[in-house]
């Protein structure tokens, strides 16, 4: 049975997601075309035992789905609007990086990040 998850664990989900560069990558990946693993591992230049785990991870955030073709499996993003969320996501940290004077590292020396 599926269920809503409420916005905070939502953007959990995400947080977490995005908390990893290869996990980014994939995604970015697959917001470009669905990919069959093998083909995302070369892309990125995993192992494909460790693109298995990441995949793993995102399918488990709800982010990506698993599609059925023939033997093979072919992996996309779970729903299109994580396409563009992604790319809004990137537009606000690149104008927030550019616009900030400090680091990350700055403002979690005084609290605020």
């Amino acid at each position: 049975m599926l269920t809503i998850a409420s916005e905070i664990e939502v953007l959990t989900r995400f947080g977490r997601a995005l908390a990893d560069p290869i996990r980014c990558r994939i995604l970015l990946a697959l917001r470009e075309a669905p990919a069959h693993p093998a083909d995302l591992a070369d892309l990125l230049g995993v192992s494909r035992t460790r693109l298995s785990n990441h995949l793993a991870c995102l399918r488990d955030c709800g982010l990506v789905v698993a599609v059925p073709v023939g033997r093979r499996t072919r992996y996309e993003l779970a729903d299109p609007r994580l396409g563009h969320a992604l790319a809004d996501l990137s537009t606000a940290v690149i104008t927030v990086a550019a616009d900030a004077e400090r680091t990350c590292a700055d403002a979690e020396e005084k609290g605020c990040c």
